[in-house]
Order: C-alpha cells, then structure tokens, then sequence
C-alpha cells in the first residue's frame, strides 16, 4: 500500500521543478525511478505520446520497463496505447488471461512479466501519454494505490506541460534570433546583424591598430523593375544580385541586405582604401551581365559608396551613414559609380559635413515634411490611424533617407527642435482633419529618437505640445526603439512613465530587431507592440507565421495590443488578422502621402481599409525607409 510520506515526498519533488529549467526527459525519469520506491510495483515506465506520431519521449525505471514501453507503441496495442486513447485507467492483474492485445501479452509473459497497470497523463480533455506500473506477480493492485498512481500520473502531466512550454518557447527563441539577424529574402545578414559585426570590427581594429570599411550598394532604377516587370521579379532580382555580391567579396567579409535594394559590405584588416576600392570595381563588374529571370534579360546598374576609418580608433556605426551619403552622392552624378568617403581624414571633410550644414537651414527653408501611412484594424479593415514619417527634400540632392536625417540631427544637436517640429506638426494636422470630419477620428503615431526622449524636459515638452494643439493625448502614440531600454533602462523608465501620465500611449517599434526581450516588457509601460515587417514579410515560408503568431500570442498575455508592420499582400492580411493582431499597415493598405491626402481620403472614401487595398503598392514614389522610418 501506498506510503503517504513517500508519496508527499515525491510530490513536492515535482513542484520543485515548476521553478527549474528541469529537461521533459528529465521529469519522465525522476517519475519512473520514484514510483517504484511509493508503490508496490516491480517496474514503472511512462511514454509520451502524440496524435499520429511516433513516441517523442520514453523513460523507465530498468531495461525490461524500457522494452514493454517500446514494444506497445511499435505494435500499437498495450495497456499503455488503450489507456492513452480512452483516457480511463486499465487495470492487467495477470497479463496470462488478457486477450486485447495479444502480441504484446506474448511477449510481455515471455519477458516475466504477470501484471500491468497503465494510466492516463491527462490535461483536460486531452492526453499525453500514459504511465505503466509493471509486476512480476498477478494480483490486482491496491485501490488506494490506483489512486495514488492517477494522482501522479496527473500531475506529472502538469509539470510535463510546463516543461513542454519552456522548450516551445526557447524553440521560439531561437527561430526568432535566426530571423532577427537574417533577411528572410536574400538569407543575408541584416542591419541587426551588421551592427553586431561592426562592434565586433570596432574592438579587434582598436587592439590591432587596423582599418575598416563600409561599402553601401543600391540599385540603380530598381523602382522601374518593380514597375516594369512587377514585384516577384523585383525579389528575384534582390536574390540574384545577393548571388553576384556574394561571389564578389573577400572571405571574412559580412554582406548584409539592409532595407529594400540596398546592400552594404563590411570589410576589415584592410591594409589601404584601394582594397575597397578594388571590391567596388569588383561590383561594378558582377552588374555588367544582364540578370536572366523568368526568361527576361533585365539590366541594372549599381551606385556605391564607400566610407572607410583611420587606424584603430574611428570604426563605429556612422561609418554606415557616410557610407550611405556617398552613396547618394553616386546617384546624384548619375548613378553607376561608386564615391569614397574617408572618415579619418580630412581631405573630404566638407564633402562629409555638407549635408549636416544644409540640415541646419532645412527647416526654416521649407525641405522638411511629414507623410502619413495608415494603420488599419485588422478584423474589418478600417483605417483607424495614421503614421507621421518625417520627409527632407533637398534642393540639390532630392530626397534623404529618413535613418540618415535622424543621425545628422543627432549628432549636431538638432534632434531635440526637429523632432518636436514633428510631434507639433502631425498633431496640428490631425487637429486639421478632426475639424473637418469630426466622425472620423485618427490616432496619430510619431516615432521618438532615443536622444530625443532622454532630453531633460521631453515630457514637459510634449505636454506644451499638446496644450497648444489641443491634441487629444488620448489619440496621440508616440513609437520608441528597443534602444531606449538597453541604453539607460531607469533613466527611460521614469520618462517613460511621465508620458504615460499625460494620458498617450506608448507604442514599441520594429519589436524583434533588437535586443528586446519579454523582461523589458514587463518592467517598461508599453501600450503596443509592432512587430518588424521582416517577420510579416516571411509570412508563406517554411516557419509561416510561427514567431508572428509567439509573438502576438506573448504580447496579449502581457496585456499588450499588437500591430503587423509591412504588411504588402493579402495573405499576410489574413494571416496576421487570423492569429489576433489588432492592427497592421504597410503598403497594401497605402503607401505614405502627404497630409493633403488624409484629407482626401477622409472626404471622399472614408475609413474603410479596402479604399487602400492595392493604392499603395510600391508603383508610387517610396522613398527609402519608408517601411521602417528611423524615429524622430
């Protein structure tokens, strides 16, 4: 008969393992050795087992347990396979007289064996295998020790489901760090990635006193293949030319897809400029063939710019950004070409710090504009609000990237006005359209640097905003980066409850690019998580929408709503609708337009999402960073 300390024992063994990284292999283990030493068995064994699949998990406490366990799931009879399947308790107190499965009796009686008892693992309706009490002698087993054998059985299955979700949620883990540091397209390294290498680039260049380089490629007219030939052609053309990058750089090298058809190469150890130079001849050659796809010959050049370090000390991240005004540089003379930058020199100084002067005047020279790009909700489509993505045209240069914008400002101190000229401005706007359609409110989302948000008196200033403007701040989403949490977590945690205070909510962008973990989610007051549009962009591929779906799935238990960001194709519509994202955009619902266009949108087709479907593909101009604007 059972022993009710021992059993006591065992059970609280068990619940130790609700707070342990305790393995599932581990648990069926400890659950085959203990029952042993708490009832009157000779033998236990447990097995997990799944609808249509093979055993995932099998334990017992000796070698012959071990072969009874195989053996009813290789013949599919036994105790254990009925007990599973019916969810009752079977009871063999001589396994001579049972004829419900008779290969497996055969077998069991030529092994020893004279009883078996099999017991469900239960979770609600459903089960998870079974556990099986094997003895030497017949005889029915005690009812106080069926009891006792339910009971573990029970609760072993509680346990097994914790642990289970621990290993679901670490498999998560790891596809989602796969996915967060490649693109989903090319199989490149991402910005994410590239930032990582870089850092890494930086270290060993201080410790042996070497040179970096960053080289930022982007396809010249890449927009008129799109146009021309339509977007799948655009993809394989973004694969084909990763093919032809790839084959051109030196061993060591990271070439990452950064956003859309840009490219970017990290070189290091270079001994002089001209090795990156070399490199870029050798892309200017891999464009000269014509690209064969779907039985076209398309043809395309290249523009490439090049920034490149002093010894040791200047290998960070603007390399990046020099790389890319180069680059620009390249497209305004013509394209097809590459420009050099070198940042630890002087000999391009006032080349390099153009754009940082012209930005100081752009404000007050009219180059500085917001476009707005919907937000819908998910479940009727609805355009609910609208996204303020901050614009400068310059009038030499034509139009900045968004990302380089932010850095310049950031750097020359300018971040702090421009970005409340944004927060001041899309307010103003929406106050605009409110008046003139007061059935169709919009909230307004403003993305917020992390240097912009840890200025003294932010809140201060966005409460002056919103008094000024009237702005319901009930309406008004002001979008941060993971950077913010890992940069000065106390610091943005008292800001960031200041903000909340003032009665908006807080909206945490790109989640999934950085290093953000669920952790920062519940020490920070978020509002709404946006998950990276290269996630969504995976959407059909082997993992579908796996880590959409964990995501979402986490976000919701914390409390949180969730939006889809570059959302292009319905599928991806439904996808991310049908999994319980509250909200999406990108660019099948519109592409971003000036803030005359909300206007029109509102007087002539109302809030309805399915006026978008299809307005917005990337036929209209798109500016670059238009799906993922840096904060301002």
């Amino acid at each position: 008969m059972v022993d009710e300390n021992t059993l006591s024992a065992v059970l609280s063994e068990f619940a130790r393992t609700l707070i342990t990284d305790f393995p599932i292999q581990g648990i069926l283990d400890h659950l085959a050795e203990r029952i042993v030493d708490v009832l009157a068995v000779s033998a236990a064994g447990v097995t997990l087992i799944g609808p249509g699949t093979a055993p995932h998990y099998v334990a017992a406490s000796d070698a012959d347990a071990l072969d009874f366990e195989r053996l009813q799931t290789e013949l599919e009879q036994g105790p254990c396979v009925v007990a599973y399947e019916t969810g009752e308790a079977v009871s063999v107190p001589d396994i001579r007289e049972e004829s419900r499965f008779p290969e497996f009796t055969s077998a069991a009686v030529a092994a020893g064996m004279r009883a078996v008892f099999a017991f469900p693992l239960r979770h609600g309706t459903g089960r998870l295998g079974a556990l099986d009490l094997y003895r030497d002698t017949p005889g029915p087993l005690d009812p106080r020790d069926m009891v006792a054998a339910q009971t573990l059985a029970d609760v072993a299955a509680a346990y097994l489901l914790n642990a289970q979700a621990r290993q679901e949620a670490l498999e998560v883990s790891d596809r989602f760090r796969a996915s967060a540091l490649h693109d989903a397209l090319t199989g490149l390294p991402n910005r994410v990635l590239l930032q990582e290498r870089l850092e890494h680039a930086a270290q060993r260049a201080h410790r042996s006193h070497s040179q970096a380089a960053v080289l930022f490629a982007d396809i010249d007219r890449f927009k008129w293949v799109n146009d021309t030939y339509g977007h799948r052609l655009g993809d394989e053309l973004l694969i084909a030319v990763a093919r032809r990058l790839s084959a051109v750089v030196r061993p060591g090298d990271t070439l990452a897809r950064v956003s859309g058809d840009e490219f970017v190469v990290l070189c290091e150890d270079l001994a002089h400029v001209d090795d990156v130079v070399s490199l870029a001849r050798r892309v200017d050659e891999a464009f000269r063939p014509p690209f064969e796809l779907a039985g076209l010959e398309v043809e395309v050049t290249v523009s490439v710019g090049i920034a490149y370090s002093g010894p040791g000390e200047t290998v960070t991240d603007q390399l990046i950004t020099h790389a890319d005004l180069a680059m620009y540089e390249a497209k305004r003379l013509g394209g097809a070409r590459h420009r050099v930058i070198e940042v630890g020199g002087g000999s391009s100084a006032d080349e390099r710090n153009s754009l940082d002067r012209d930005l100081r005047s752009a404000r007050a020279g009219g180059q500085l504009s917001l476009a707005y790009q919907p937000i819908v909700r998910t479940a009727d489509a609805a355009v609910v609000g609208v996204e303020a993505l901050l614009r400068w045209t310059h009038p030499t240069r034509g139009e900045i990237p968004a990302p380089t914008t932010v850095s310049i400002a950031e750097q020359n101190g300018q971040i702090e006005g421009i970005g409340a000229w944004v927060l001041e401005r899309a307010c103003t706007d929406r106050g605009r359209w409110l008046a003139e359609h007061p059935d169709r409110p919009l909230d307004v989302s403003v993305n917020v640097s992390v240097r912009q948000l840890m200025s003294p008196g932010f809140a201060a200033s966005v409460a002056g905003i919103l008094a000024t403007t009237r702005m319901d701040p009930a309406a008004l989403v002001l979008e941060l980066t993971e950077g913010l949490f890992i940069d000065d977590g106390t610091r943005a945690a008292s800001v960031l409850a200041d903000l909340r205070a003032l009665g908006l909510r807080l909206a945490l962008d790109d989640f999934g690019t950085g290093y953000c973990s669920l952790g920062y989610l519940r020490r920070f007051p978020v509002d709404i998580i946006k998950i990276d549009q290269g996630f969504v962009g995976d959407i059909g591929s082997d993992s579908g929408g796996a880590i959409v779906e964990a995501v979402s799935n986490l976000a919701h238990v914390l409390g949180l709503s969730v939006t889809a960001e570059g959302v292009e194709t319905r599928l991806q519509h439904d996808t991310v609708a049908g999994i319980g994202c509250e909200f999406a955009q990108g660019f099948l619902y519109g592409a971003p337009a000036p803030a005359a266009d909300v206007t029109a949108l509102l007087r002539d087709r109302g809030t309805r999402g399915s006026s978008f479907v299809g307005a917005g593909r990337r036929t209209t101009t798109v500016h670059p960073g238009d799906s993922s604007d840096q904060a301002v």
